[in-house]
Formats: structure tokens, sequence, C-alpha cells
């Protein structure tokens, strides 16, 4: 049990120690050198030349560098971190980040927007092995989410690994490899993505009726078929894994009960759908 997502980033960075009952073998995973106390020595367990960065939503990184202009704050974080200077890199990041033309602005003149993409490339730009993002997209405009989750995906197929925690359901759904859920300090479940959704997901068949029904036929009720709106809707759920398949039974029955159809439509349940599901609380 651990309070938070913060609290789990902060001890994968190791900002803070492992609670007792944790112990520090979890961690030791996480270290470019496991023969290192990660406790007694977390920046050099982590060889803190770039192993890790991250993003986090700070006001008071604004307030420090009220003056600094964009390009001199990216390249001063890649030198804090021990990496030479490289102005062709951090072209590369500001263009990426829509930021190249606001090279020569100060940080305080930007956009809210703005400033978000800033502390994302400062994130970048010592070409971290592991990449935190703390709800990096939240609050800010749908170009930027579209720009960062594109950014993402491209950092996948260079190799990094991504710690993203966030609120949209829909964001982890459309990068995430893997999912960890947590609840109330609770770690409810971390699994592959498309194993969670092919477990834990429904689908539906939506069937339009030419005419509406009060009543359905006993051998479609027997499906467990749900009548919807006026009555013109009807809405199948199953699971695709059931043995035998029991989709096309279904519509030779309709069609042998005079219900004819005028559309079909399939879906399955989304991620955030599962989530809900699985933080509900019991019914009293």
């Amino acid at each position: 049990v651990i309070p938070g997502k913060i609290d789990v980033i902060a001890l994968c960075r190791l900002q803070r120690p492992p609670p007792v009952s944790t112990g520090r073998e979890p961690l030791r995973r996480l270290s470019v050198q496991p023969e290192t106390d990660v406790v007694e020595n977390p920046r050099q367990a982590t060889n803190a030349n770039g192993t890790s960065g991250s993003f986090f939503y700070d006001g008071e990184f604004y307030d420090n560098v009220p003056f600094e202009k964009v390009h001199n704050t990216v390249r001063f974080s890649r030198g804090l971190f021990g990496k030479p200077r490289n102005d062709a890199r951090i072209e590369e990041i500001l263009r990426q980040l829509s930021l190249w033309d606001k090279r020569d602005e100060p940080v305080r003149a930007l956009s809210g927007g703005m400033k978000r993409r800033v502390l994302i490339a400062k994130a970048l730009s010592h070409d971290p092995q592991i990449l935190f993002l703390d709800e990096p997209t939240a609050g800010v405009d749908v170009e930027l989410r579209k720009d960062m989750w594109a950014i993402v995906r491209t950092l996948q197929e260079d190799g990094v690994t991504i710690v993203l925690t966030t609120h949209y359901i829909e964001e982890a759904e459309a990068m995430a490899d893997r999912i960890g859920v947590i609840n109330k300090g609770q770690i409810l479940l971390v699994e592959e993505k498309d194993s969670l959704m092919e477990r834990m997901g429904q689908k539906e068949l939506r069937i339009k009726l030419a005419e509406p029904v009060t009543d359905l036929p006993k051998s479609v009720a027997a499906y467990g078929v749900r009548v919807e709106g006026d009555g013109s809707r009807l809405i199948y759920s199953y699971d695709a894994h059931d043995a035998p398949p029991r989709i096309a039974p279904l519509l030779s029955d309709l069609q042998r009960e005079g219900l004819e159809l005028i559309d079909l439509q399939t879906r399955q349940s989304s991620l955030e759908e599962i989530f809900v599901d699985l933080v509900k609380e019991p019914a009293a």
C-alpha cells in the first residue's frame, strides 16, 4: 500500500527512501549500479548523468527563471546532467515542441501551455533512458496534447522507458503498453494494456430495428438482449471468447421472429470504462 502516484514516482527516482516494509530490493532493479546502496548513495546508484528525466508541473519554476530565455533554460538543464553542449539536439527538441520560434523569448512571457512545453523540453534535454511524465497534458490545449502523444511514441520507438501518470484515461489507452491502477493508496493491478482490455472488456452488438418492439420474443430474450430507447434498438453484450459464438444464432432468431434489421454496430469497452469498474465503490 502506497499513498499515491507522486509517491511512486518519488520512490522510483530515489527522491525518498522506501518504506521499511518495502525494503530496498525493488528499487535496486532501477539502479544502473545494483551493487550500490540505493538509500545511502542514490545519485551514484542511478548514475545521475542522465539515467532519468521528469516532467512535473511546478509553478515555482517560472518564478526562478522569469527573465531567462527559453533556449538557455533548456540548454542549462542539459548541462546539469553532465551532458556536453549540443545545440543541434536542443533545436530538435524545441522544434518538436513548437518552441523554436519562441527560443529567444523569456519564459515569463510565454502562455501557460508554452510554459508546460518548456518543462517537457527540460525533461528531454539530456536524452534520459527513463522518462517520468506526471500529467504532462493536464489543462493544456488539444494541439499540445497531440504533439505530446507523438513525441512519446517517438521516444518509445527509440527505446526510452516512459512512466506516465494521468487522469485522462484515453491518454493512457492511446500511449501505454502496460497499465497500473492505484486507488486510495492500493495498487489494484499492473498488466499489459491489451491483455487487460481483452480480459476485462466487454463487447456490444447494437442492433437497429426497422420497427420498435415492446416485448422481445422468448427466443431472443434468452440471449440477454436488452431494449433501448423507443424499442427500436437492441443491445447484446457478450464476451469475445464465448464458445461457441452466439451472434450468428441471435441474428438467425431475430430473422425467424420477423424482426427486420436496418443497421448493426459493434463496440468494445474503453479503458476508461474498465477503470471505472475497477475503482467503483461497492453498493451499500
